[in-house]
Formats: structure tokens, C-alpha cells, sequence
């Protein structure tokens, strides 16, 4: 059996979520292949080996604090006994949003040379910036909304009118670094401007403000590494903007439609718009791609969620398990994806 240590919680806004999604990971993963290991970032970022029965919506910060030790055989050692936790074969994070899919996780898998679920450094911290992303999706050709980034030093230049003249009205406002909705404003009038971007800058020195994609909102996961596997095509419909209550506390307020009333052909093109775009931004293992289909037939990437959300309303599980993979092979599968990248990056010559 593999040792798997379930990496949950975390600093960022989703640390609920994150908790969420990683008992519904731990309920289905197959027991017979997988032992597992528990894993906490306490909301002050400390993190713990826990007991999943003390774990209810936040990570207690009553557990063993853990400290790493990059370089050695076993690096993540307890503090109390000052002992490593041995032979870990793979972490599996679910984290979400800032601190946990941005990169700076993943940095610390690497300098500990531990297999872990998601992109590399790199796919996660180009997806995690949305301003970013934009860029490597518009030179890799790929369709995405007009729009223009803003820093904290320029928010009191900005001029309502000017704004919606260029990019029309609403607009959406969104911190640049920041998955799930969280801060994130559809703006029709000058007095929610303001707030919204008061709000918005809470969460991020970065903004985008962007103009609105008249479409249906779409959304695909994919997994692999070089050559990698698109799913189904899902829609969301709900009676507003798909917010943060309707991706992942609230079973009703969206309307999840799999496969998405589409004609095969027009399917194909999202399939392949969502691979290209997972390439195109350095994705590895697992990721969702959302996106916009118009009227036209006009296709527009809305972002890259690098970790997807495992709660029960997810659109990722649900998405493979339409295309008939099991929630428990789909986790299966994705930590062997993991595996087969960390033992391709060891057959790689180093610079000594």
C-alpha cells in the first residue's frame, strides 16, 4: 500500500471548502491501495497532523505542528517527538485559493522531492493570476474577455464612465489572485463601482475589471500531463452569477446540466479550447477549465481552477463520473498522473 498524506485546509478564504472537499476525497479513496495520513493548515498557516474526527469545519489547532526538513528521506518531521513521519509516497493537496494552489505550496512539494496532486510550480501560480492567464491564453490564440488590470496604486484614478465607454456595461471586477468568486462583482452603476472595488482590493494589490461575456457559462475538466484527457462539457445555469454559495454550499441554487445541451460538434470545440488552454498555461494532473460560449458560437476562457473543488456539488468528480469513471478510480487515476510526473522530473539529468 502507498502512504497518501491528505494535505487540507490553509490560510486562504476556502479553508472550509478546502476541508469540504477533503472529506469527501478521504470517503471515496480506495482503502485497499491507499493508506492515508492527515494533513492540516491550521488558518494561521501552521501546519498539523490531525485527527479527522476533531476536523468539522476548520482545522483545530490542537494538533502535532509539523516542521520540514527539504534534503532528507522522510522531510516532514513532528515537533513533539522531534521524529520524521515515514516513507510517504504522496501528497495529495486540496487546498484552495491563495497559499494552497498558487504555487507557493506546490515550491515546498519540490524542495521536499515529494509527489503531490496538481501542477507544478509554474501551471499553478500563471492560472492562479488571472491577469496572467489572459496573457497565455491570448498568445496561444485562445478567446478571452476584454478587460484591463488595475494595481492598488491606481484605484483612485479610476473613472466609472471612462471605464464602462471602453468596455461597456456590466462589468465584472475580480482580484487577480483569488479562485472560487470570492470578491469578485458584477457592476452596473457608479455607486457599486466604488464599493466593488473597495472590496475587491481587500483580496489582492491586483484587479481586473473586464467586460461582460454575454454566454452561456460552461465548464470542462481535464486531467494528464503531456498529453491530456478532456472531459464532457457541463453548464451552469443559476438565476444570477455562479457566486461562491452556489459553487459549493448551496445544492440548489445552480442548476448543474451534464452533458450540456449542445450539439457533439460544438462539444468537440470546448474539449479542445480546454486542453489547449491547459497547456497553454502549464497544467499537469488535474484542472477545470470554465468557460463562455455565446449566441455566435464565439468561445471565451473565463479562468483555469487548478485544485477543483470534491465537495458533493462539484462539477469536476461529476463531470468524470458522467463519462463513467468512478469518484474512487477518478482519485486512482489522478494520483497515479502525479507519480508518473515525479518519476519523469527524477529521470532528469541535474546540473552537477
Amino acid at each position: 500500500m502507498k502512504n497518501i498524506a491528505i494535505v487540507f485546509g490553509g490560510k486562504s478564504p476556502e479553508h472550509e471548502i478546502s476541508v469540504r472537499s477533503a472529506k469527501n476525497v478521504i470517503k471515496a479513496i480506495d482503502k485497499d491501495q491507499f493508506q492515508l495520513i492527515y494533513l492540516g493548515i491550521d488558518r494561521k498557516g501552521k501546519w498539523r497532523l490531525v485527527d479527522l474526527a476533531e476536523v468539522d469545519k476548520y482545522i483545530p489547532e490542537s494538533g502535532v505542528e509539523l516542521a520540514f526538513m527539504p534534503g532528507e528521506k522522510d522531510p516532514i518531521i513532528r515537533m513533539d517527538t522531534q521524529e520524521a513521519i515515514p516513507n510517504i509516497d504522496l501528497m495529495y493537496l486540496i487546498l484552495h485559493g491563495p497559499n494552497g494552489e498558487d504555487g507557493t505550496v506546490q515550491g515546498l512539494m519540490r524542495l521536499l522531492d515529494l509527489p503531490f496532486i496538481g501542477p507544478d510550480v509554474l501551471g499553478s501560480s500563471a492560472a492562479m493570476d488571472k491577469a496572467i492567464t489572459k496573457s497565455l491564453l491570448q498568445d496561444a490564440g485562445i478567446g478571452v474577455a476584454p478587460g484591463t488590470v488595475v494595481f492598488h496604486t491606481e484605484k483612485d484614478q479610476l473613472n466609472y464612465q471612462e471605464i464602462t465607454k471602453k468596455y461597456g456595461s456590466p462589468i465584472f471586477i475580480k482580484p487577480a489572485n483569488m479562485g472560487s468568486s470570492v470578491g469578485v462583482h458584477k457592476v452596473k452603476d457608479e455607486a457599486s463601482f466604488a464599493k466593488a472595488i473597495q472590496d475587491a482590493f481587500l483580496y489582492d494589490s491586483k484587479v481586473l475589471i473586464e467586460s461582460m461575456i454575454q454566454g452561456r457559462e460552461v465548464e470542462c475538466a481535464v486531467m494528464g500531463n503531456e498529453d491530456p484527457k478532456a472531459s464532457t462539457i457541463g453548464e451552469i445555469v443559476t438565476p444570477e452569477e455562479y457566486s461562491f454559495e452556489a459553487k459549493y454550499v448551496s445544492a440548489t441554487a445552480a442548476k448543474v446540466i451534464i452533458p450540456a445541451e449542445l450539439t457533439e460538434s460544438t462539444r468537440e470545440q470546448l474539449r479542445e479550447v480546454a486542453r489547449k488552454a491547459y497547456l497553454a498555461v502549464g497544467c499537469e494532473v488535474l484542472s477545470r477549465v470554465d468557460m463562455f460560449l455565446t449566441e455566435k458560437g464565439e468561445i471565451y476562457v473565463n479562468e483555469i481552477n487548478t485544485l477543483p473543488g470534491f465537495t458533493s456539488i462539484s462539477m469536476f468528480p461529476q463531470l468524470w463520473q458522467h463519462e463513467g469513471m468512478s469518484y474512487q478510480d477518478l482519485i486512482s487515476q489522478l494520483i497515479q498522473y502525479a507519480l508518473d510526473r515525479h518519476e519523469r522530473r527524477q529521470g532528469l539529468k541535474m546540473n552537477w
